[in-house]
């Protein structure tokens, strides 16, 4: 088993840090490249759309790759307190994403169920999860 000093872990922290960022940055810019590319740069040209549908899965892989790595550097807690955010982000993302769905296939709301509502959900859900799983621990 090797040891590191503090120095390098916060180095490798910093550097994973910035990895992920930089994989989720390019993960997003190659979604909104997706979804507002075929109106706005290249019009209808499909083969184009399908070449930035397939950067878009490749970014989003490595961005989960990234997340991976950032995660299995950081100590006991952090990886804690990480697990437990995720774990109610995605009950709360499946228990509420899934009952939104019904509301729209039931017609008991008036407008369809957009993804986007549910990432919303999640990207909340995920930020108070973490600060009270931070809170938690202090």
């Amino acid at each position: 088993m090797t040891t590191h000093s503090g120095s390098d872990y916060c180095e490798n922290t910093k550097r994973n840090t910035m990895r992920l960022a930089l994989w989720t940055f390019a993960w997003l810019i190659s979604m909104a490249l997706v979804n507002f590319g075929p109106t706005l740069l290249w019009g209808e040209n499909v083969t184009l759309t399908w070449v930035a549908v397939v950067v878009n899965l490749l970014f989003g892989l490595v961005m989960i790759w990234a997340n991976k790595v950032y995660l299995m550097s950081t100590d006991e807690l952090q990886q804690r307190i990480q697990l437990q955010a995720m774990g109610i982000t995605l009950g709360i993302g499946l228990v509420g994403g899934l009952a939104y769905a019904n509301l729209d296939t039931t017609n008991l709301i008036s407008g369809d169920a957009e993804i986007a509502h549910l990432v919303m959900l999640m990207g909340f859900t995920y930020i108070v999860a973490l600060i009270a799983s931070v809170r938690q621990y202090q």
